[in-house]
C-alpha cells in the first residue's frame, strides 16, 4: 500500500471514529497508537496485541478496523468477549458507527439460529461470542469452522483471561488456539487488555501467535489514569464502614460503583443504604439478567447513585462519566483492583477511588483460593472414570463418581480439554486416551503468585508512597512515577468521622440475626452409581422444614463474629452468651414471621416441642451447649443427639465434596440411638435439630430423614452459620 493510500485510509479511519463517538464537528482523531494498530490490521493484515489502560479506546480500534475491512470485502469481525454487560455496550457502540453487531451468549439462546442465518447471509458486521460458546459441541463442530473460514478480523477482548498467570483465568479462552489455527492466511488478529503485567503479556502473546517470533505489533502504553484520585481509609469495623458510606455517599461525585467481595455483602449493603435514603441497586452473580439490564440502564442514566456490585460487573461496563469507585473490602490482586477502579473517570476530569479494607477480607481470599486446580489424585480419578466409561458422561453423571463439586469439576475438565486429555461432545465428556502430565510446578507457581498478589494488596493498603505508582509497578509499567493526586501525594481528602445515627443504624443492620436455610428436596443424580439407593424427590414425610441460621460466613455482620468461632483451628468450648442471645432472637422472629409457628396462619407448622443436637468431631461442646441453652430458654426437653455410627466413628469426619459424594459418605454415617427414638415417638410435635454449620445442607437432610423415620413429627434445622 502506497503512502497516499495509507493517508486516504487514515482519513477514512478518522471519519469512522467521528461516527462512533457521535462527533458532528469532524474534529475527532485517532490517537497515534490507535492508528498504528488499525494500520497493522487493515493495511498489513498483521496480528497485534494492545495493552492499554481502561478508557484508552481499544474498542475504537476494532470497530474502526471492522468498518474499513468490511468496505474492502472482508468477512465479519468475530469478537470473543467475556461479559454480557460488555456485549450490550459494544452492540450499542457499533450501531453508532453504522456497524451491524449481533451476539451469541447464554442470555439469548432463542436467537442463536437467527443470528447464525444472518451471519451466513452476510448481514452481520460484528459477531460477539462468549468464550463458553467456543467449546459448545454444536458451535465448535458446526459453526466455528465456517466462522473461522469467513472471518475478516478476530478480536480477543480482555485477553488476560487466556493466561493462568493472570487474575481472571478462563479455560474457555484457550479454545481460541484452535480457531487461530483454522484462520486463513492473512486474517488479522487483535488481542486487547488493560490489566496485564509483563509475564501475562508474554503468555498471551505466545498463545495468540503475537509473540516476538512473529511479524506482530505489540503496543503497550503507560497505565496512569490522570483523572483518578486514589485513597485508602482504614476504619475499625464493618459497621463503621457502612456508616461512612451512608454519611458520605452523597458527597462523592456523580454516580458510581461500590464493590463488595461477596454476594451476601452486596445484598446487605444495598438494603442498609436504601434504608438510609440512598438510591442504589444490587448487581451480583445472583441477579437475574433482566434486573442486571435494568441496573445497568439506571446507572447509565444516573437514576441511581451507585450500583452495589460484586466482580460480576468487573469487565467491560462502559460509563465514561462514572464519578467514583469504592471498594468495601479489598480484592486479592492489585491487577484486579486496577481493572475495577479503571471503570471510573474515563470521560470526566476527576473521579474518586476509595478502598475501605476490612478484617474479613483475608478469610474471603482463603475461601476463593480453596477452589484452585485440584490435586493430581482427583484429576487422575476423573480421567480413569472417563476412560472406563463406554459413553460420554455429563457433569451430573460424573459428579457422583469423583470427589469434586460441580463448578470446580467443570473448570478442571475445561483445562483438561484444552490440554487434549478429554473432549466435550454431545451428551457430556469423554476421554481422548492421550497421555497427560500434571504440571505441579506450574500450579504451585500460580499459587505462590496468588499469595504474592495478596501481600501486594496488604502493602498497597498500608503504603505511604504514591498509590497509582504502586499499582502501575504491579503491572510492570516502566513509566510509573508519582501521580501527585492520591492521598499520599496530595493529602488526605476523606474524614474517618461518622455520625452516631448512621453508626447505630449500621450496627443494627449488621447485628440483625437470621438467615433462612432452604431444605434439600431432591437427591443428587446418579446415586445408584455409588451404591446408594435413593433418587428423585425426597419424600415429603422425610424432608426437613425450612430452617434458620444465625448468619452467613460471608456476611460482613454476623459473618465476622462467626468465622473465628467456627474456624478449623478454633478450640471447642461452650457457646458464647452473645451468640445464644442472637439465636434466641432468630427463634423469636422465626416463630412470628411468614409461615412461622406463631404467625397465626392456618397452614403454619406446629411449634417445636423438643430439641435434638447433632454429633460433631470438631465442636461437640459448642453444639451440645447451644442445644442445652435453647432447650432451657424455650422450656423444651433436650431429647438427645443424632450420633455417629460405629464405622463412622472409626473413619472420622466425611469429606466436604460434591453433593453425590457427600450423600454417599453421610447416608450410613449417623444413627438415631434407641433412647432418642423412644423419646421422639413420645413427643407430640416437631423438633429443633441443632448443628454448628451447614455448607451443602446434606448433613441436615440426612439427619432429618433419620429423625422422621424414627418418629419425629417434623424437623426444623437450626445452625449457627451457612457458607453463603
Amino acid at each position: 500500500m502506497t503512502h497516499a493510500d495509507r493517508s486516504d485510509l487514515r482519513a477514512s479511519a478518522d471519519a469512522v471514529l467521528a461516527r462512533l463517538v457521535s462527533d458532528t464537528t469532524g474534529t475527532a482523531r485517532l490517537r497515534d497508537d490507535q492508528w498504528r494498530a488499525i494500520e497493522a490490521l487493515v493495511a498489513d493484515r498483521r496480528r497485534a496485541l494492545v495493552v492499554q489502560r481502561t478508557g484508552w479506546g481499544k474498542s475504537a480500534v476494532y470497530f474502526v478496523a471492522t468498518s474499513l475491512l468490511r468496505e474492502r470485502g472482508s468477512g465479519p469481525t468475530v469478537i470473543v468477549s467475556p461479559l454480557l454487560a460488555l456485549m450490550r455496550n459494544q452492540v450499542e457502540a457499533a450501531a453508532r458507527a453504522g456497524i451491524r453487531a449481533r451476539t451469541i451468549n447464554s442470555s439469548n439462546t432463542e436467537e442463536w439460529e437467527t443470528v447464525n442465518a444472518e451471519v451466513a447471509a452476510g448481514e452481520v458486521d460484528v459477531l460477539l461470542v462468549s468464550p463458553e460458546r467456543l467449546n459448545n459441541p454444536d458451535f465448535r463442530d458446526q459453526v466455528l469452522p465456517r466462522l473461522a473460514a469467513a472471518t475478516g478480523l478476530l478480536v480477543v477482548d480482555e485477553a488476560h483471561c487466556i493466561s493462568d498467570w493472570g487474575h481472571d483465568f478462563r479455560p474457555d479462552y484457550r479454545r481460541l488456539r484452535t480457531m487461530l489455527a483454522d484462520l486463513p492466511s492473512g486474517v488479522p488478529v487483535l488481542a486487547t487488555t488493560a490489566t496485564a503485567n509483563a509475564r501475562v503479556t508474554a503468555d498471551v502473546a505466545e498463545q495468540l501467535g503475537t509473540g516476538a517470533d512473529t511479524d506482530a505489533l505489540v503496543l503497550r502504553g503507560p497505565l496512569d489514569r490522570e483523572s483518578l484520585s486514589l485513597s485508602v481509609l482504614q476504619l475499625p469495623d464493618a459497621a463503621t464502614r457502612l456508616a461512612w458510606l451512608a454519611d458520605h455517599l452523597g458527597e462523592l461525585p456523580g454516580s458510581g460503583i461500590v464493590y463488595t467481595l461477596t454476594v451476601a455483602a452486596a445484598e446487605e449493603v444495598t438494603a442498609y443504604l436504601r434504608q438510609c435514603g440512598h438510591t442504589v441497586a444490587s448487581y451480583t452473580g445472583r441477579t437475574e439478567d433482566a434486573d442486571r439490564r435494568q441496573a445497568e440502564e439506571d446507572l447509565l442514566g444516573n437514576r441511581v447513585k451507585a450500583l452495589i456490585a460484586t466482580s460480576a460487573l468487573g469487565m467491560g461496563f462502559d460509563k465514561p462519566d462514572l464519578g467514583f469507585v469504592v471498594h468495601l473490602g479489598s480484592p486479592s490482586s492489585p491487577i484486579a483492583y486496577y481493572q475495577q477502579v479503571g471503570r471510573a473517570g474515563r470521560g470526566v476530569e476527576h473521579a474518586e477511588v476509595l478502598l475501605l479494607p476490612g478484617r474479613e477480607d483475608e478469610a474471603i481470599w482463603r475461601y476463593f483460593a480453596s477452589v484452585a486446580f485440584p490435586p493430581e489424585e482427583l484429576v487422575r480419578r476423573t480421567l480413569d472414570v472417563l476412560g472406563q466409561s463406554e459413553r460420554p458422561l455429563s457433569l451430573p453423571a460424573l459428579e457422583p463418581l469423583v470427589e469434586l463439586r460441580r463448578t470446580r469439576l467443570e473448570t478442571m475438565l475445561k483445562v483438561l480439554d484444552v490440554d487434549g486429555a478429554v473432549r466435550r461432545v454431545k451428551g457430556g465428556w469423554t476421554s481422548t486416551g492421550q497421555a497427560w502430565t500434571y504440571d505441579s510446578d506450574r500450579y504451585a507457581w500460580v499459587a505462590r503468585q496468588r499469595a504474592a498478589e495478596q501481600q501486594a494488596m496488604r502493602d498497597y493498603a498500608g503504603s505511604t508512597g504514591c498509590r497509582m505508582e504502586f499499582l502501575r509497578r504491579q503491572l510492570d509499567d516502566e513509566a510509573a512515577a508519582p501521580c501527585g493526586r492520591c492521598d499520599n501525594c496530595s493529602g488526605v481528602r476523606f474524614s474517618d468521622k461518622v455520625s452516631a445515627s448512621a453508626l447505630d443504624a449500621a450496627r443494627g443492620e449488621l447485628s440483625r440475626p437470621g438467615v433462612e436455610v432452604e431444605p434439600r428436596k431432591m437427591w443428587p443424580t446418579g446415586m445408584a452409581a455409588v451404591g446408594v439407593n435413593v433418587k428423585g424427590r425426597i419424600p415429603e414425610g422425610e424432608q426437613a422444614f425450612a430452617g434458620r441460621a444465625l448468619g452467613r460466613l460471608s456476611d460482613i455482620g454476623w459473618g465476622n463474629r462467626l468465622r473465628p468461632l467456627l474456624a478449623p483451628q478454633s478450640a471447642d468450648g461452650p457457646v458464647p452468651g452473645d451468640v445464644v442471645d442472637a439465636v434466641v432472637s432468630v427463634l423469636a422472629d422465626w416463630a412470628k414471621g411468614p409461615g412461622g409457628w406463631a404467625s397465626g396462619e392456618a397452614d403454619a407448622p406446629a411449634r417445636p416441642a423438643a430439641v435434638v443436637s447433632m454429633a460433631s468431631y470438631s465442636r461437640p461442646e459448642l453444639i451440645a451447649s447451644l442445644a442445652d441453652r435453647i432447650a432451657q430458654v424455650g422450656r423444651m426437653p433436650l431429647l438427645g443427639s443424632v450420633e455417629y455410627a460405629p464405622q463412622a466413628q472409626e473413619s472420622g469426619p466425611p469429606p466436604r465434596s460434591n453433593s453425590a459424594q457427600r450423600v454417599r459418605a453421610l447416608h450410613e454415617a449417623f444413627i438415631v440411638p434407641q433412647g432418642l427414638a423412644g423419646a421422639l415417638a413420645a413427643t407430640d410435635g416437631p423438633v429443633l435439630l441443632v448443628d454448628d454449620f451447614s455448607d451443602t445442607g446434606w448433613t441436615l437432610a440426612v439427619a432429618a430423614r433419620l429423625l422422621r423415620r424414627a418418629g419425629a413429627r417434623g424437623v426444623f434445622p437450626l445452625v449457627l452459620a451457612v457458607q453463603a
